[in-house]
């Protein structure tokens, strides 16, 4: 293997750590189930008390 710079053994150890879009897919996943949920009971709610 060809000698390392630095800069390339800093990429590499910040490649490493990189979750990639995990936690952004997540938080879109979670942010419009609880959005759905919200603007559901929003809609429904106006539907009980009218008889």
């Amino acid at each position: 293997m060809p000698h390392m710079t630095g800069l390339t053994t800093e990429l590499l150890a910040a490649n490493a750590k990189h979750d990639g879009p995990g936690v952004l897919l997540r938080t879109i996943i979670v942010v419009g189930v609880v959005g759905a949920v919200l603007l559901a009971w929003f809609l429904l709610r106006g539907y009980g008390g009218q008889d």
